[in-house]
């Protein structure tokens, strides 16, 4: 029996792709029924990369750890009913539904909550018009890949889907939100949002509309320069590449002093007239300062320099490849109680991590693998719907429902 703060509270999932998907898988984690709705051929990210060698792929088994699967052709009016029945299904911690695709007639807000009035339905479109959109679509529009990159250099596209991410953890925070509504009033509701807009809020957060608007900035690429404070990357002398941090005075003050440039620094700031305790002054003597500390790291290895800044709790990083960091990093492996050694079928045995939510009041809820296709259709619609077999059957057999075989 799953524990969990959500243990017993079911939910609905009909998605592809990022943000959505790991909305469920997190909620999942937190001991929730997640229960997703797929075309019989799969879900639209069914085969997205990365792939193994036989294309199965990571990426789909990583998003959806723990959760059900229900193979069915809800295109057809039998489908769609029974998705429907499905999503509506009494009970008090049921009736919750997560979706990034757009449903039409059965499947749609108004005939969903006609069939249950405190349906929760939460939807993720691209943007507020419900145009499509994606990170490498949002990025660009706002701004970011401009601002990212050396100097001069062409706009970078991040490889990190950060508003699917930051959406998907929103995805959470709205139902959890939305249920705790229906606990207080019995009501139920639509809540929608869209990946540019939390995107755009985010940029809004940080400062960086304001910047614009206010300053009459327009914020220019830096390299890998810490905006507004001083953190620089470094190459060693064994051509390791590491990152240090001084954005904090104790960061900063403790820098400098493994380094031996107290007197260096003191200099600098007579020659600049200028006070390096502020952060705001350490961006604009960036140049100055890394051509201080540059050679002292062209005169060092990484093997010299890790010890004598651990020893000082410097704010530092080796940059590694993802396959430096798999292989070397402690915290991607089983070392680290967040990850388990799962055997995911079709796959294989690997390290997948749980969640990174530890409490003094539930114990963290050991990952299991993503279903398979169809591996739960029989289950759901007889413990759910209370479907006979000889039902269930028929579907199968008209290929309205799909199931694992073998």
């Amino acid at each position: 029996m799953v524990s969990g703060p959500l243990a017993g509270l079911r939910i609905i999932e009909s998605s592809a792709f990022v943000a959505v998907p790991f909305a469920g898988m997190t909620m999942a984690q937190m001991g929730a029924d997640v229960i997703r709705i797929d075309r019989l051929q799969g879900g639209l990210d069914a085969h997205r990369w990365p792939v193994t060698a036989t294309g199965e792929s990571l990426f789909w088994a990583g998003l959806n750890k723990g959760k059900r699967s229900l193979a069915i052709d809800f295109a057809t009016p039998e489908g769609a009913e029974i998705v429907a029945a499905l999503i509506t299904a009494p009970g008090p911690d049921a009736g919750l539904f997560l979706t990034n695709l757009r449903g039409r007639g059965p499947l749609d807000y108004p005939a969903l909550s006609a069939a249950r009035r405190d349906l929760i339905m939460v939807s993720l479109t691209g943007t507020r018009r419900g145009e499509p959109a994606v990170d490498y679509t949002v990025n660009p529009s706002l701004g970011f890949p401009t601002a990212t990159g050396a100097p001069g250099s062409d706009p970078i596209a991040h490889v990190l889907p950060a508003w699917d991410l930051i959406a998907g953890q929103m995805v959470v925070n709205t139902t959890l939100a939305a249920e705790r509504h229906r606990l207080r009033t019995g009501a139920g509701q639509l809540a929608e949002l869209s990946l540019k807009d939390v995107a755009a809020g985010v940029m809004g957060h940080l400062g960086i509309v304001a910047e614009v608007l206010v300053n009459g900035v327009d914020r220019a690429k830096a390299g890998n320069a810490l905006y507004g404070a001083y953190g620089q990357d470094f190459l060693c002398a064994d051509g390791q590449r590491i990152m240090v941090i001084g954005l904090t005075d104790r960061q900063w003050r403790g820098l400098v002093k493994v380094l031996g440039m107290t007197d260096a620094i003191a200099a600098l700031q007579t020659r600049l007239g200028t006070d390096l305790a502020q952060e705001g002054n350490r961006w604009h003597a960036r140049a100055e300062i890394t051509a201080l500390f540059a050679p002292w790291f062209a005169a060092h290895t990484l093997a010299e320099i890790a010890p004598q800044f651990d020893a000082a709790h410097l704010t530092w990083s080796v940059f590694r490849t993802f396959a430096g960091a798999v292989t070397h990093d402690p915290d991607l492996s089983p070392d680290n109680p967040m990850f388990t050694t799962l055997t995911q079928p079709g796959i294989g045995t690997y390290p997948v991590p749980g969640s990174p939510v530890t409490s003094t009041a539930f114990d963290r809820i050991i990952p299991t693998p993503a279903p398979r296709l169809g591996e739960h259709s029989e289950a759901v619609l007889a413990d759910i719907l209370g479907l006979p077999s000889g039902a269930i059957a028929g579907l199968v057999d008209r290929k309205i429902v799909g199931v694992l075989r073998g």
